[in-house]
C-alpha cells in the first residue's frame, strides 16, 4: 500500500561526490528506506515528474551558489498545474546564514539546511521526518469511503463496517509486509572510526562521525546492564517484546493525565526504532515498531538484543555507545565505572541533552537518584550501596577526546582531507605516520621548558615551533606548532610566514660556491650604500655596529656579518640566490632585494628545515607525513615513496658544510658544541628581536626551531636566535641522542 500511495521512490539524492551519495544511500537504505540516486540534475528532473510529492537530498559539496539557479527551479515546479510537494534536506560544505536567508524565499514544504561533515545519521532521521506521512492519505481515503458508503449503502450498514475493518487490517498487514528484514542486523555496520599511528605504533587520534567503540556484554559490568534495565525496562527479560502491563499503565496515566507523556517502549522496541524507524510518534511507527520488535525477539537472544542495544544508544555529547559515553563522561572505561555512575549514564537515554550534567547539572542529579531509587525497589542493590551512591559527586569535566601531537595530527588531516574525503571519517582506516612518538615527546619538553625560561625574563606571550626531519627520506619525525594546541590551533611550523634572518645566509653562500668560491676566498665587510629602486640608499648594519673589513666566507658566516652577506650577494646576483632557495625546495616569494640576502622574505619553518637538510646529504627531499594508509581489512591503500633529487655537488657540499660547522665552533652556534658530536646550524634573529631561530642537523636529522610571538612585537631585549630558540634546539638534540 505504501508503494502504491507513494511510488517505487520516495526519496531522491543528488552530490557531486559519488560516495558522498553513497554514504547517504545506504544509510537510508538501512533504515528501510526506498532511496534514488540522481547522478545529474537532469536526471533529478526527469524523475520529479512522476509524482507530486518529494523529499530531495541535494549535497552540493563546496558549491552552494552553482546550485541556487537549480533550487530557485525546484521551488517553483508544477505537476499537471499544481506545484510540487518538496520536502528538501540541503547538505553543503559552504554554508553560511547569509545562503540561509537566500533560500527563506523558497517555497518548499519542509526545508533543511545542514553544514558539513556530513551526519548521515542526522540526514536519515530528517528524511524520515520530512516524508509525507501515510497518515493524512489514509484519513482522507477513509472520509471519502464513508461518505459515499452512507449516501449509496444508508441501509446496508454491516458493508460500511466490514469496509473499514477491512481497510485497517490490510493498514496493519501492509505496514508489516513492508517491514525490513531483521537478519540485516548482523551486518548492519556502523560507521567505524580511522585511526593514526605513529611509526612506533602509537595511537595519536582517531577520526569519526560517530564516536563509537563496540563492547560485548561480557565486558560491561552487570550493574551498569541493571540500571539501564531497570529505568528504560524492568521487565526486559520477562516479555517478548512487547511489555502488555506496561502499556496498560501507561495508557491509564495517559488518560489520567490527558496527555501523551507515559512511554511503554521495551529496549528491543526501543532498539528496532534505532535501526530501521524515525522517532515520530505516529501509529505506522508504532505498529511497525511492535512487528519489528517480535522478529527481534525471535531471532534474537535477550543478551544479544541488550548488547546491540548498549551500543547503538545515543548518550549525548556525540557518544554512541556505552563505552564512548564512559569515556566521555567520566574518562575512563566502562569497566571502571561504579553504580553512581552507572546510574548517571542510564538517566541519559530517555534524553541526553536535557540531563546532561554540564548542561543541567540539578536534573541530571534528580534524574541518576530516580535511577538508584528504581535499582534499590527491584533489590538490584542493598540500601547502604544507594546511600553512598547518591551522595556521589557529579561529574564537572567533559572527557572529549583529546589526542598526542595535536599540530602534527591536525596537519595530517589537513593534508589527508582533500584526498579521502568523508572516508577519513567513516571507513576504518589505519593511518601510519612517520612521526617518532617518543622524538615528539622530547619535542615537547624541549619547547615548554625553553617557553618556561622564557616566561621568566620576558613578557608572556612567546610562542615556539619545533620541527625534526629524518635526513636519508624526509620523513617529518617531530613537530611542535605552538605553547598549546587547546588555546591556539594555528600551527607555526607549517603555517607561519616568517622572516628568517640570518638563518637564510646560508643560501647566499651556497650561490658563491657554486660560482666558484672558497670558504677561504674574502669579500668586504663594510658599510657599502646601496641605491633602492625608489632611488633611497639603503646600508646595511653590522649586529654590533662594527665592520670588520677583509674576511674570509668562512668568519663571515660563522659571526652573521649582515654587510658581508649583502656585499656577496651584491656580486653573485641576488636572482641566482633566489634560484639556488627554490632548487632547496623554498617555494615562498623571495623578493629580489638586497635584504633578502638578510632573511627579509618570509618563509615557513618547514621549508627552511628542508633546505638544511638537503645541506647535509646535497639532495633536495620532499617532507613525507605518511608512511602508509590501510583499510579495515588491512590491505594497504597507499603508502608513499621517498622522493629526492641532488641539487648540491660534492665540492659544494664539503664546502657549505665547513661553513656552518664553523658558525657551531667558533660562531654565533657555538653554544650547540656542547653536544660533543658533529653538529652544523646556524642562528638567525631579525630586527628588534622579533624573530629568533636556529637551524641544524647531525648526521640524521635536520632540525629547526622558532621563537616569536604571533603579534611580531620584540620577544624580548637581546633575546637573539642563539638566547632564545638554540637553547631549544640543544635539548631536542640531547634528548634524542639520550633516547638512541
Amino acid at each position: 500500500m505504501t508503494a502504491w500511495l507513494f511510488g517505487i521512490c520516495a526519496v531522491i539524492i543528488h552530490s557531486p561526490d559519488e560516495i558522498r551519495a553513497r554514504i547517504i544511500e545506504e544509510t537510508l537504505k538501512a533504515r528501510g528506506m526506498n532511496v534514488c540516486v540522481c547522478p545529474t540534475l537532469a536526471d533529478m528532473d526527469a524523475m520529479l515528474k512522476q509524482r507530486s510529492s518529494w523529499v530531495v537530498i541535494l549535497d552540493t559539496c563546496h558549491s552552494l551558489s552553482a546550485f541556487m539557479p537549480f533550487l530557485t527551479r525546484l521551488s517553483q515546479k508544477k505537476r499537471e498545474g499544481k506545484a510540487l510537494r518538496i520536502s528538501l534536506i540541503l547538505q553543503s560544505e559552504d554554508f553560511c546564514v547569509q545562503s540561509d536567508e537566500a533560500l527563506q524565499d523558497f517555497k518548499f514544504r519542509r526545508l533543511f539546511c545542514l553544514p558539513d561533515p556530513i551526519d548521515p545519521e542526522k540526514i536519515a532521521d530528517l528524511a524520515r521526518r520530512a516524508r509525507p506521512s501515510i497518515i493524512p492519505v489514509i484519513i482522507a481515503f477513509l472520509k471519502n469511503t464513508i461518505l459515499e458508503t452512507i449516501r449509496l449503502f444508508l441501509k446496508t450498514m454491516i458493508i460500511f463496517f466490514i469496509l473499514v475493518i477491512g481497510l485497517a487490517g490490510g493498514y496493519v498487514v501492509t505496514c508489516i509486509t513492508s517491514l525490513p528484514s531483521t537478519e540485516s542486523i548482523e551486518n548492519y555496520t556502523p560507521y567505524q572510526s580511522s585511526e593514526m599511528y605513529s611509526a612506533d605504533n602509537v595511537l595519536l587520534t582517531e577520526f569519526f562521525i560517530q564516536r563509537r567503540t563496540y563492547t560485548p556484554l561480557s565486558q560491561i559490568p552487570p550493574h551498569v546492564s541493571q540500571a539501564i534495565i531497570a529505568v528504560e525496562d524492568t521487565r526486559f527479560y520477562k516479555h517478548n517484546g512487547i511489555d502488555i502491563i506496561r502499556i496498560g499503565g501507561a495508557l491509564i496515566a495517559d488518560l489520567k493525565d490527558r496527555t501523551y507523556a507515559q512511554g511503554a517502549s521495551t529496549i528491543t522496541q526501543q532498539l528496532a526504532k534505532m535501526l530501521f524507524l524515525k522517532p515520530d510518534k505516529t501509529i505506522t511507527r508504532k505498529v511497525k515498531e511492535i512487528a519489528l520488535s517480535f522478529k527481534i525477539e525471535k531471532n534474537y537472544t535477550k543478551d544479544r538484543i541488550l548488547e546491540m542495544y548498549l551500543n547503538q544508544a545515543y548518550f549525548g555529547a556525540r557518544a554512541y555507545g556505552i563505552e564512548a559515553a564512559s569515556q566521555t563522561y567520566f574518562g575512563k572505561p566502562i569497566t571502571a565505572i561504579d553504580i553512581s555512575e552507572a546510574a548517571l549514564l542510564a538517566g541519559l537515554l530517555k534524553a541526553p541533552s536535557l540531563y546532561s550534567p554540564y548542561k543541567n547539572p540539578k536534573k541530571a542529579l534528580k534524574r541518576r537518584n530516580l535511577v538508584l531509587k528504581q535499582m534499590i525497589a527491584y533489590d538490584l542493590i542493598s540500601s547502604g550501596v544507594y546511600k553512598k551512591a547518591v551522595t556521589s559527586p557529579m561529574p564537572e569535566k567533559f572527557h572529549g577526546r583529546k589526542y598526542k601531537a595535536p599540530y602534527f595530527v591536525d596537519h595530517c588531516r589537513t593534508v589527508l582531507k582533500p584526498k579521502l574525503g568523508d572516508r577519513l571519517f567513516s571507513l576504518g582506516l589505519k593511518i601510519y605516520t612517520t612521526l617518532d612518538y617518543k622524538m615528539q615527546e622530547i619535542a615537547e619538553r624541549a619547547v615548554n621548558r625553553g617557553l618556561d625560561e622564557l616566561d621568566k625574563r620576558c613578557a608572556k606571550g612567546i610562542q615556539a615551533a619545533l620541527l625534526a626531519v629524518e635526513l636519508s627520506t624526509g620523513r617529518i619525525k617531530a613537530m611542535v606548532g605552538g605553547r598549546d594546541f587547546q588555546i591556539s590551533q594555528f600551527n607555526r611550523a607549517t603555517q607561519a610566514w616568517r622572516q628568517p634572518g640570518s638563518a637564510f645566509k646560508p643560501i647566499v653562500y651556497l650561490t658563491a660556491l657554486n660560482q666558484g668560491f672558497k670558504p677561504q676566498n674574502t669579500i668586504q665587510d663594510s658599510g657599502t650604500r646601496y641605491v633602492l629602486k625608489n632611488k633611497q640608499t639603503w646600508t646595511p648594519r653590522n649586529y654590533t655596529g662594527v665592520y670588520h673589513g677583509t674576511v674570509t666566507l668562512k668568519q663571515a658566516l660563522a659571526h652573521s656579518y649582515n654587510a658581508a652577506a649583502v656585499n656577496l650577494a651584491s656580486r653573485v646576483g641576488i636572482k641566482n640566490v633566489i634560484r639556488t632557495a627554490q632548487r632547496l625546495g623554498i617555494t615562498s616569494e623571495i623578493k629580489p632585494y638586497f635584504s633578502s640576502a638578510l632573511g627579509a622574505s618570509e618563509i615557513t619553518l618547514l621549508e627552511l628545515v628542508c633546505a638544511y637538510a638537503a645541506f647535509a646529504h646535497g639532495s633536495r627531499i620532499e617532507p613525507m607525513i605518511i608512511n602508509r594508509i590501510m583499510d579495515i581489512d588491512t590491505f594497504t591503500i597507499t603508502e608513499p615513496r621517498v622522493s629526492s633529487s641532488r641539487v648540491i655537488g660534492e665540492r659544494e657540499l664539503a664546502y657549505l658544510k665547513s661553513l656552518l660547522r664553523a658558525v657551531v665552533l667558533q660562531g654565533s652556534g657555538r653554544k650547540a658544541a656542547a653536544l660533543n658530536r658533529e653538529v652544523y646550524g646556524k642562528t638567525g634573529t631579525t630586527n628588534g628581536f622579533v624573530d629568533a631561530w636556529f637551524i641544524g642537523f647531525d648526521d640524521f636529522l635536520a632540525v629547526g626551531v622558532w621563537v616569536g610571538r604571533d603579534t611580531l612585537t620584540p620577544i624580548g631585549e637581546g633575546e637573539a636566535g642563539s638566547k632564545a630558540a638554540l637553547p631549544i634546539w640543544i635539548e631536542f638534540m640531547k634528548g634524542v641522542q639520550q633516547a638512541q
